[in-house]
């Protein structure tokens, strides 16, 4: 007897093997037969023209503060995840003491977007270590399981307290005060350690983020808390564009490569992507990791399946029309009556007749590639499009269908074009504007970062950036367009089965966790049933169901069947069922002293 058979699909295993017909048999969270699977089961689900997968494994969330009040974790868990890692890019809201509460939250809202107001009301506090904030969001049930890394801002913070500023160098005793730490949050089972170094990461107050600045000695002190642990992984994400003149990509490079070789051999990632005024920095980054792996590292390089783009619009967080001195004078009317006063003619020809001011710099929470969208670099219009083009959700669209190509067809502005967009929908429609990964205008650089072998899917920040982005769909992206609607184009593609090995069994090695990432007897019930001809993303929309009314972008989607946690279905043609079988994933390891 088995408590769910799946039947008659296409099995694609996430070994990179070919897709192959076969039953599935689970019992008990486990699948125990592949084959057959001859026997009664209290649920069968006929899989007939789907492809069964294992479930995806998201290395690159930030639900850290949605885990603590969110049963669901969406959209994560509607685009088959079935694990996703917590604490990315150094952010997060553990070790924390009380009164660093404020201060956590501010830096979550300014770096990854997310309301204060819905942290504050959100957040069920109920801890101070880190292990306690294990203990904490372990108790609410959940879609999905989660695992969690300790992220550098809050440990500096626990740890210095007032002195954990971007350019305060840590001591001796800070360092080893942050490797205890970090020891005894893997100890209890954290699945490894992130650090944040961009430019672009500020907090709601426009101060650089708390580790930013970090020096070589204190990665390296930290590091070191790894050695001797078989578990556990470093992270780190980095524009190699530092603050101080004296810093380069080399020197930069020559950090990092230090960090990871610190940690006694555990395993690492970092961000791989092309930035428009650093064109072949990724080429950099690509060739110096290859040099740390030959010398015996294992070191990662996490990449997006499309652009890091930003949508813009009049209910989002920014928009190309922001910086102009008429729109700053209503910015902060209700939506409506902003819609009604840019109707209106002569206040739509006295904004397009001014100049943009600067956003960005010291003091503001608003980061640098905003004041780019908005006109300070006009020739970046060339980079904005409307998302749907010719009924078909599309993120790789030429120069020819950008919004500024439209704008010459019709003998207006660049600008008025906007302006006339961002009033469709009364003001709900959506610009899409491909910050990084874009400058060819096409996707042949993501796909040469895609199969480079260390490569690993990653940056959807799913949980963040919620009024500017919905990546949680990047999953969904990289099994439909890359494999499938791509071919259509006769441009480069990816077959279905190493692109489902790339979300299920290649992160899954990575963080360690080996009872999943595949379709195997013995391992967790973890398992996808989609639609693979009819898997498609819709427009997105803005919703308001975060705490205390905060907004997000969340991304229809259609083609799953059924979503399987631990053998509980969670999803159900599209939807979220009832059951809650997700779990705190807490890594093995020791009890070891420093």
């Amino acid at each position: 007897m088995y408590d769910l058979k799946i039947i008659n699909g296409s099995v694609i295993d996430g070994t990179g093997s070919k897709a192959f017909r076969a039953n599935i048999g689970v019992r008990d969270g486990m699948i125990v037969e592949i084959g057959d699977v001859i026997g009664d089961a209290e649920q069968v689900i006929d899989a007939h023209g789907a492809i069964v997968t294992p479930g995806f494994v998201d290395v690159h969330t930030h639900y850290d503060g949605q885990v603590s009040w969110d049963e669901e974790l969406m959209p994560s868990v509607n685009h088959g995840v079935t694990t996703a890692v917590l604490g990315n890019c150094g952010v997060g809201f553990a070790p924390c003491r009380a009164n660093d509460r404020e201060q956590l939250i501010k830096l979550m809202e300014g770096v990854e977007d997310i309301p204060g107001t819905a942290l504050h009301e959100g957040i069920k506090w109920g801890w101070e270590t880190f292990p306690e904030y294990m203990d904490a969001i372990e108790k609410l049930p959940h879609t999905i399981d989660f695992a969690v890394m300790v992220p550098h801002d809050p440990l500096r913070i626990y740890v210095m307290g007032e002195r954990a500023m971007f350019d305060e160098m840590a001591n001796k005793d800070d360092i080893k005060a942050m490797q205890r730490v970090v020891r005894e949050a893997m100890t209890a089972g954290a699945v490894g350690f992130s650090t944040g170094r961009s430019d672009s990461h500020k907090t709601a107050d426009g101060d650089w983020t708390p580790a930013s600045e970090a020096a070589q000695d204190e990665l390296v002190g930290i590091a070191k808390a790894f050695n001797g642990l078989d578990f556990g992984v470093l992270q780190a994400v980095n524009d190699f564009d530092m603050l101080r003149p004296e810093d380069s990509f080399e020197h930069e490079f020559s950090i990092m490569e230090a960090y990871f070789k610190a940690s006694g051999g555990r395993p690492g990632s970092m961000s791989l992507m092309q930035r428009d005024f650093a064109p072949n920095d990724w080429l950099k980054i690509i060739a110096g990791s290859e040099k740390m792996n030959a010398e015996g590292l294992d070191v990662r390089l996490q990449v997006a399946p499309r652009a890091i783009g930003v949508f813009n619009g009049l209910n989002c967080t920014f928009h190309p029309l922001m910086g102009h001195p008429s729109y700053l004078a209503i910015r902060d009317k209700e939506l409506s009556d902003r819609v009604s006063i840019m109707r209106d003619p002569e206040f739509k020809a006295k904004l397009l007749s001014e100049s943009p001011v600067s956003l960005a710099g010291r003091g503001s929470s608003v980061p640098p590639m905003v004041d780019i969208m908005i006109g300070q670099f006009p020739q970046l219009a060339e980079k904005l499009f409307k998302l749907d083009h010719e009924g078909v959700v599309d993120y790789e669209q030429g120069n020819e269908t950008s919004i500024a190509a439209k704008a010459r067809d019709e003998g207006v502005s660049v600008w008025e074009k906007v302006y006339d967009i961002m009033l469709e929908d009364d003001g709900h429609a959506l610009i899409y504007f491909p910050v990084f990964n874009y400058t060819e205008m096409n996707y042949d650089n993501v796909y040469t970062m895609l199969n480079h072998p260390k490569a690993l899917p990653g940056l959807s920040d799913g949980g963040a950036h919620v009024g500017t982005i919905c990546d949680a769909s990047f999953s969904t992206y990289l099994l439909s367009y890359w494999t499938r609607d791509r071919r259509r184009k006769n441009r480069s593609s990816i077959t279905p089965e190493r692109a489902v090995q790339m979300l299920t069994a290649d992160g899954a090695d990575y963080l360690g966790m080996h009872d999943r990432g595949r379709l195997k007897v013995g391992l967790k019930a973890d398992i996808n049933i989609i639609d693979y001809d009819s898997l498609t993303l819709g427009v997105p929309r803005m919703v308001q169901d975060l705490p205390a009314g905060g907004q997000r972008l969340l991304q229809p989607v259609v083609g799953y069947k059924a979503v399987f946690v631990s053998g509980e279905q969670v999803i159900k043609n599209d939807n979220i069922l009832m059951a809650r079988p997700g779990k705190l994933v807490r890594m093995a390891g020791a009890n070891q002293e420093i």
